[in-house]
């Protein structure tokens, strides 16, 4: 933003000669001084400004705006026009030129001091960019060897920033940003909130970061003395140090807090709640350690301040007199909780685990001390497992899949293996169970487990007998039985695999399970489970295809196809009455069913495809556009209302020879399904008759959708602003009206829409009971009926009312149109009146010439205003064209100007004949 400002003089020729001119060199000369303060204010200013901020990359912002500034100034100091002021005042030995060189001289030195620190600095921004901006710990403890290597190199190598102080200074500002990140990132108000795995990982990883500061510093440092060549670094550590050992002891303490902290909450878990059975206590204990934090959170000082020290000792003394008063109700908690113990087994696991969990030393060895109160509360949970196997004999509870019997014995073992399991894990301990208390804790046990062997005994020879019994007569059971449930199409069918026998296969499967030996035939029936599985399978997989084939026909479908039904029902009638789950032939009858289903199925696809092929026909027919609009030619002007709708009729033509068409092939179709179905191909089987009705009846719902849409799209056409023909308004003395008139468009709208319904007339019905159209009927002899849908389709209430519709709205539309041209008729005086009638009555009158001039200004403005008149009119589907109507009224105010015009003419020429006259006998009497 510095500009030297240039010389206004002309400093084209020869220093000599331009240095022996005074008015140039005095004007030099305050260029000179001018330079010389601009300069002198600019290095001041430099030199003055301080970093914005504590941090190392403030530092080398500085550098960097200074060299940006002075390398400017320098460059236009090296211009060619200062360079030739200067040599014309030292040529001219100006008192001036000796102060510039000296600020000049100032300038290259600061500028080349600042271009070498900007270089060497350059050095350092990447690492000084991570230790800021770095995402975590890793990146700066990665960052500051490799940023302590570079700053040995700029003491080594650099010129200017190899000084004590520099160096000191900029590593100041480096601790300075290494506490900051610590500072942002170790939150005492957020930390024990955190996670606290990742609150000391967190912890350490800033600790670590603080010592890594001074570690590699005192690395570099001996690496300097080492070398013997370098000179030493003898800087004020207390400067460089003070504040991150300081933090590092504070990092310390809040991760000796953590570790004080997760070895109470390692005591205080889930594990003592249920052992000690009082987790309300364990709770308080559990607040009263966390809070144990709430000082730390509450801060209202600095905890890594230098200044705070003295209050974070208080803190952290208050800190471990509260742990110890804890630990000491913790260890008196323990002692009342173990003598009305909830879980014997959770409480021995729990001892045990207490040998290898890292917790507070004093509360472990109290725990080892609770052996002697386990075996009280086992003896209560034996006695627990008793009453709750006697309460629930009848009606035990099962889980989820297991069937009754071996369930009942499976939860009776289940509570035997709870007493059981823990008995056996007391053996882990020596002498536990050989105590006196021991030894009657272990019979109370043994009695226990000989009434739950009996209970299992009993149930399993009760299954054993009831299977032997039961199982001959369910495998005698057929493999099909009819649904309670059927439709009007078909009957349906499921697979008779009895509920009873699955759960004897399962029972059979836990039984051997359980140990138990099983009757020769329920092992053998369990042995075919993946084959009666497979069956059954099959069986419900046929029966879904045959069931979901079934639900594709229609009522005129199934029909046609009873023949083929019944014969398919025959097929399974052998699964129905004769085979049962002990025959061979299972899989050959499910073969023989699917084949059978698969034939009906390949002839129903042919029938679906054969309707498919009708139905997009069909919806060819029903989407053809019977209203195809013409184009608009160039520019604004459409068709004509007599082209419009003779292109709608021509389009429509051939539009409906293509329908008929696509109409006529379909009694082909219908005949291939004949063919099919019957085996005839004459498209009047009586087995088809209902099938043939029910696609005449398909064809007429269209032809009615297509001439209720058409219409209806028509309708729409006509209430929308968007012009499809015009027509003109023309003057027919006396009288403005439309070319073609109202009557006729009306008319042609009319005729439109009756064609449009008349096409069903090309579709001709079929002969009753067939697919064949109707040949012509001879009536008389000159009269030919021929048996459409027109007859029918014409008379439908929605079609008449469409088309009613249309009719009332296009008279509508003529009417606004009429209405609009009477406005025309505000000029009929122009065409109204006789011009000589007219002209001869006002020559009679001999009016003045401001007479003349009121009329010809009449129909001049007249005039005007037509011509301002737009020339079109857009109304909903037709455009007026008012071109011609103007340009006949235009043309009638031209000839009233004319007429106007020779009259006044004829009067001029009189009265100039009869002044001429008067002058030629005033001038005779003169003489």
């Amino acid at each position: 933003d510095i500009k030297l400002v240039m010389p206004t003089v002309n400093l084209d020729g020869e220093v000599a000669v331009l240095a022996a001119v005074p008015e140039v060199v005095e004007a030099l000369e305050g260029c000179a001084v001018t330079w010389q303060k601009l300069i002198s204010t600019a290095l001041e200013k430099q030199l003055k400004k301080v970093p914005q901020g504590n941090g190392p990359l403030a530092e080398v912002d500085r550098w960097h705006e200074r060299n940006d500034t002075l390398s400017a100034l320098t460059e236009q100091t090296k211009l060619p026009e200062v360079q030739k002021v200067l040599e014309i005042l030292q040529e001219a030995e100006s008192q001036h030129i000796g102060g510039l060189q000296v600020v000049l001289s100032d300038l290259r030195k600061q500028n080349a001091e600042a271009l070498d620190n900007v270089k060497f600095l350059s050095t350092l921004e990447c690492h000084l960019k991570n230790l800021t901006y770095g995402t975590g710990f890793n990146v700066v403890l990665d960052t500051i060897p490799s940023l302590m290597n570079a700053l040995r190199m700029i003491w080594i190598i650099s010129r200017h920033d190899n000084k004590d102080e520099w160096m000191v200074a900029l590593m100041e500002q480096i601790a300075w940003e290494i506490s900051a990140r610590v500072y942002k990132v170790v939150d005492l108000h957020m930390l024990f909130k955190e996670d606290r795995a990742a609150a000391k990982k967190k912890i350490a990883e800033a600790k670590s970061t603080l010592e890594q500061w001074k570690k590699c510093y005192f690395t570099v440092r001996a690496q300097i003395e080492e070398s013997g060549r370098e000179q030493h670094w003898e800087f004020d550590q207390n400067r460089l140090f003070e504040k991150t050992d300081y933090m590092t002891s504070v990092c310390q303490d809040l991760y000796d807090i953590l570790q004080v902290i997760e070895e109470f909450h390692s005591i205080f878990g889930p594990e003592l709640k249920a052992v000690t059975g009082d987790p309300k206590h364990v709770d308080d204990l559990l607040r009263r350690v966390n809070g144990l934090t709430s000082p730390m959170e509450e801060l209202t000082f600095d905890p890594f301040s230098i200044k705070s020290a003295h209050d974070w000792k208080l803190i952290m003394e208050e800190f471990r007199e509260v742990v110890s008063l804890i630990e000491e109700e913790t260890k008196n908690f323990i002692d009342d909780s173990f003598k009305t113990l909830r879980s014997a087994e959770a409480a021995f696991d729990m001892l045990l685990n207490f040998k290898h969990i890292r917790s507070r030393e004093t509360i472990n060895k109290q725990m080892m001390m609770k052996f002697s109160d386990i075996l009280d509360r086992y003896c209560k949970e034996v006695e627990i497992a008793k009453e709750i196997f006697v309460q629930n004999l009848k009606d035990p509870p099962l889980y989820k899949n297991h069937p009754p019997v071996a369930g009942a014995i499976y939860w009776s073992r289940s509570l035997f293996y709870r007493i059981k399991h823990t008995i056996i894990r007391f053996q882990e301990v020596e002498d536990l169970l050989a105590s006196e208390r021991g030894k009657e804790v272990k019979q109370i046990y043994l009695q226990v487990a000989k009434t739950m062997k009996e209970y299992e005994e009993q149930k399993y020879n009760q299954w054993r007998d009831g299977t032997e019994q039961i199982l001959p007569v369910l495998l005698k059971n057929t493999l099909l039985t009819e649904e309670s449930v059927t439709t009007k199409k078909s009957v349906r069918f499921i697979v008779n695999f009895s509920p009873t026998l699955h759960e004897i296969i399962t029972e059979t499967k836990y039984m051997e399970q359980l140990g138990f030996p099983v009757p020769k035939i329920a092992r053998y029936v369990a042995l075919q489970e993946d084959k009666y599985l497979r069956y059954t399978s099959g069986l419900k997989n046929m029966l879904d295809r045959y069931h979901k084939l079934m639900g594709t026909l229609n009522e005129a479908e199934t029909k046609i196809l009873d023949d083929h039904i019944e014969e398919l029902w025959r097929v399974f009638k052998s699964g129905h009455r004769r085979l049962n789950w002990n025959s061979l032939g299972i899989g050959d009858f499910i073969i023989r069913c699917t084949e059978a289903i698969r034939k009906f199925e390949s002839l129903v696809h042919q029938i679906h495809n054969n309707s498919e092929d009708i139905n997009k026909k069909l919806l060819f027919i029903e989407s053809t556009n019977l209203f195809k609009f013409p184009l608009s030619k160039s520019g604004d002007e459409l068709p004509k209302a007599k082209e419009f709708f003779e292109y709608i009729k021509c389009e429509r033509a051939k539009d409906v020879a293509h329908m008929v068409r696509k109409y006529s092939a379909i009694p082909q179709l219908l005949i291939k399904v004949e063919r099919r179905v019957a085996n005839t191909n004459s498209g009047k089987s009586p087995n088809l008759t209902s099938y043939y009705a029910y696609w005449e009846k398909r064809v007429y719902q269209v032809l009615t959708q297509l001439i209720v849409k058409n219409l209806q799209a028509f309708n729409t056409a006509v209430l929308t602003n968007m012009p499809l023909f015009q027509t003109e308004a023309d003057l027919s003395v006396p009288e403005i009206i439309l070319q073609p008139n109202a009557t006729e468009i009306d008319k042609m709208t009319v005729q439109c829409i009756q064609d449009c319904v008349e096409v069903t007339k090309h579709f001709v019905r079929w002969m009753h009971g067939t697919c064949i159209e109707c040949p012509p009927q001879h009536v008389e002899e000159d009269e030919v009926i021929t048996f459409s849908f027109y007859s029918d389709i014409s008379q439908n209430p929605l079609i008449i009312e469409q088309a009613v519709l249309i009719t009332q709205n296009v008279h509508k539309l003529l009417a606004s149109l009429s209405k609009y041209l009477n406005q025309w008729k505000s000029y009929h005086l122009l065409w109204k009146l006789d011009k000589g009638v007219v002209m001869e009555r006002l020559a009679a009158e001999k009016p003045a010439c401001i007479t003349f001039d009121e009329e010809l200004q009449f129909y001049m403005k007249v005039t005007q205003e037509v011509t301002q008149q737009p020339l079109i009119k857009d109304e909903q589907f037709i455009r007026l064209q008012l071109a011609p109507l103007a340009f006949t009224v235009q043309e009638n105010a031209r000839g009233w100007v004319i007429s106007l015009g020779k009259l006044l003419n004829e009067s001029a020429r009189e009265k100039l004949f009869s002044l001429q006259e008067e002058i030629q006998v005033g001038g005779s009497s003169l003489e």
